[in-house]
């Protein structure tokens, strides 16, 4: 009989996700040290990324993650959500769809909670919502090992740059994919109203992994390539 706890939610959510990195030839690292901010750190794409395993839900055609944190402070509980500061990336494990998400800081930097859909919206919106699809951990995996493989091939730029400079050019093009994708968001107006930038993704992150969306879907990995999302996509 299932445990309705949340420490044992946590520890299976834990143990989920680290299996499945396993099983995908990721790294996984386990902090010594007590009270970290992270569970679990998952090296993807040739970086380490220190990640805070979370208990998702399934609630019709929605998975929730709730993002809070909560520890006794000398005047009681004190709750608190997750910043960049703290971790890179939110590892959720939804028993429902037995699928694993992993999802970047950026997209819930300071928020209580996510929910990532399942199936499009009745009315079609598509701006500024989650899809659950974009952030399944075998997914992301596949699309960070092909945007080192396609750094790697095209090598050093500048040839003469050193390792240190490599970084930093990568960082500021990451960087500046993510602020040119949200200023333009920003900039588009409806009725002299702006609109809701998209949320920022793992294609944000890394100049190769900008495709549309239903490209990626179509290159990577779609509702019929994992049953258990194919099942909620039914009516």
């Amino acid at each position: 009989m299932f445990v309705d706890n949340p420490n044992h939610k946590g520890n299976v959510a834990e143990l989920a996700i680290a299996k499945e990195a396993a099983q995908l030839g990721l790294s996984v690292l386990k902090p010594l040290t007590e009270h970290e901010r992270y569970d679990l750190v998952l090296g993807i794409g040739g970086k380490l990324l220190r990640v805070q395993c979370k208990w998702a839900k399934k609630k019709g055609d929605v998975v929730l993650v709730n993002l809070t944190t909560s520890r006794r402070g000398p005047d009681g509980y004190v709750r608190t959500n997750y910043s960049a500061a703290d971790v890179d990336a939110i590892g959720a494990y939804c028993e429902e769809l037995a699928s694993c998400f992993l999802i970047p800081i950026e997209a819930v930097d300071g928020q209580w909670g996510m929910q990532m859909r399942l199936a499009p919206t009745r009315n079609g919106q598509r701006a500024a919502l989650h899809f659950a699809e974009q952030y399944l951990l075998g997914a992301v995996a596949q699309q960070a090992e092909r945007c080192r493989g396609t750094a790697e091939v095209g090598g050093s730029n500048p040839p003469s740059s050193t390792p240190d400079d490599d970084v930093q050019t990568s960082l500021a093009v990451e960087v500046g994919a993510m602020n040119s994708a949200t200023t333009s968001a920003l900039h588009g107006t409806r009725r002299g109203r702006c609109r809701h930038p998209d949320p920022p993704s793992w294609q944000a992150l890394c100049p190769d992994w900008t495709t549309p969306h239903d490209r990626l879907v179509g290159s990577f990995g779609n509702a019929d390539s994992h049953p258990h999302i194919r099942e909620a996509h039914r009516p």
